[in-house]
């Protein structure tokens, strides 16, 4: 807080944010860069690269009983790329929150190194299992993409300089975002994976547009609430205790409600539907304070997934799955993958098989959908909690850089990116815990992929330049000698 303090009082801070000497009264003092904060940034990354390390040469003994030999290249590799993005931060955002970075870079090296866990038993573990398709180069690739996340955070950072800037492309952010979530329903570039259609592919390059289209629809859903919020939250009628919105005021709630319906019936992407409805109720909620419209769309989106797991024969095969698992020849066929990500998590119990013990190569596709079974099976319970923990204190220190924020569109844009990494990390673990029916989304961070890892960075620049400008103190103005200074004591 700012309070006015005379020269040589007690508690008064003159001079800490003095000018340069020539500088004229009336003129803005410019402000200190904060050292503590990017000094325990720094510190924290460090201990990040330690835990990453160590992870790798677990992962090495347990496989092959040495340490890797690739442990010194792939450490500076690593240590390299989040220093990098420390010092861009340095200089682009001192004010920012000092533990988004390094949690983040922590995930994504534990996921550097399941994924080259996984490879290493793609290649010399039984032949009659069915792995993984993984090549010599995943890991190498992974470590190519973290490059290139970690490149898209430092660009975001330095193109958006301010995050209400982004307001006045409201509904050009929001035109990508349907552009980006249709084009894996167009045929010819569009392509089908396990039922859903969730890639494109051009040029024998593929990607999931999803993971980007969710930044751009919650640019768009910022803005477009903030100027219609006033007419949101006004009340009808009271039912039951509950103000609900006038009828004339459902239209948005009905477009998003029948835009998620098209993805789930032409895409067949139950992830994408329920991250795509979900972000625009949450935020909707945040804007207007009602509840009565939490209530409406969640009682919308139960109509909607009702009707699609009849309708639709792959929804309708993952309602099956997911009630019954173990019925039948599933546990052999439709329903293998749940059942060996299930099982490799009972082996696990709470303290894991230890990494490199375990045989998590089991599960198809455990290097992307089912990364998480891998940490379930190998760090037990005990090491999938503290995962948790890692994005949930993501999820809070982004929420508390929307709370600290005063820009309205700044505060419902970190929110809504803040609720959608929850989400996110929700359906995709209550998927493979069988808590509710299994979606093809990824793990941010974690999953292998080129698409979840850059779009995860990105949206970690957003949110830490909303945490920078929250934070950052106006400039003060420079007075004569002898004259009253404002200062910052708190």
């Amino acid at each position: 807080m700012s309070a006015v303090a005379q020269p040589g009082q007690p508690g008064a801070t003159v001079g800490a944010r003095s000018g340069p000497p020539d500088a004229q009264p009336g003129q803005s003092a410019p402000v200190a860069v904060p050292r503590g904060r990017r000094r325990t940034e720094l510190i924290m990354l460090a201990f990040a690269v330690g835990v990453v390390l160590a992870a790798y040469a677990a992962a090495g003994l347990g496989l092959n009983g040495k340490v890797p030999s690739g442990l010194a290249g792939y450490g500076l590799a690593f240590a390299a790329l989040v220093l990098a993005a420390h010092l861009m931060v340095r200089r682009l955002a001192p004010w920012a929150d000092p533990l988004m970075l390094p949690l983040a870079a922590l995930l994504n090296g534990l996921g550097i190194v399941m994924i080259w866990r996984l490879q290493q038993s793609g290649h010399g573990g039984n032949p009659g299992v069915p792995i993984s398709t993984m090549t010599s180069s995943t890991t190498t690739f992974q470590i190519a993409w973290s490059a290139a996340g970690i490149a898209a955070f430092v660009a975001v950072l330095v193109v958006i300089r301010q995050p209400r800037t982004l307001q006045r492309y409201t509904y050009t952010f929001g035109a990508i975002g349907l552009v980006l979530l249709v084009l894996p329903a167009l045929p010819g570039i569009g392509s089908e994976v396990n039922g859903a259609r969730v890639w494109i592919s051009i040029g024998g390059f593929s990607i999931q547009p999803g993971e980007f289209a969710k930044l751009a629809l919650a640019v768009f859903f910022a803005g477009y609430l903030v100027s219609k919020r006033e007419v949101l939250a006004l009340a009808g009628r009271r039912v039951l205790g509950i103000d609900l919105p006038r009828a004339r005021d459902l239209g948005p709630v009905l477009m998003a409600w029948a835009a998620s319906l098209l993805v789930l019936f032409f895409e067949t992407d139950i992830g994408t539907s329920a991250l795509f409805f979900g972000l625009f109720l949450v935020m909707l909620y945040v804007a207007t304070q009602r509840t009565s419209w939490l209530l409406i769309g969640g009682g919308l989106f139960l109509a909607g997934a009702v009707v699609a797991g009849k309708w639709i024969p792959h929804v309708h095969e993952r309602f099956q799955i997911w009630l019954n698992p173990f019925l039948g020849n599933r546990p052999y066929g439709s329903a293998y993958q749940l059942v060996q990500g299930l099982y490799g998590m009972g082996f696990g119990g709470v303290l894991g098989t230890g990494l490199g013990h375990g045989q998590p190569y089991v599960t198809p596709l455990v290097q992307s959908d089912f990364i998480i079974t891998a940490f379930g099976e190998e760090l037990g319970l005990t090491g999938l909690m503290a995962l948790l923990l890692i994005y949930g204190l993501i999820v809070q220190r982004g929420l508390r850089a929307a709370v600290a924020v005063r820009d309205p569109f700044s505060k419902l844009m970190a929110c809504g990116l803040a609720f959608v990494l929850a989400l996110q990390v929700f359906v995709i673990v209550g998927g493979v815990t069988r808590l509710i029916p299994l979606t093809g989304i990824t793990t941010p961070f974690l999953s292998q992929g080129g698409s979840s890892l850059v779009a995860s960075w990105m949206m970690m620049a957003l949110l830490m330049r909303v945490s920078d400008t929250a934070r950052r103190p106006a400039p003060q103005p420079i007075q004569d000698e002898g004259m009253t200074q404002v200062v910052r004591t708190g």
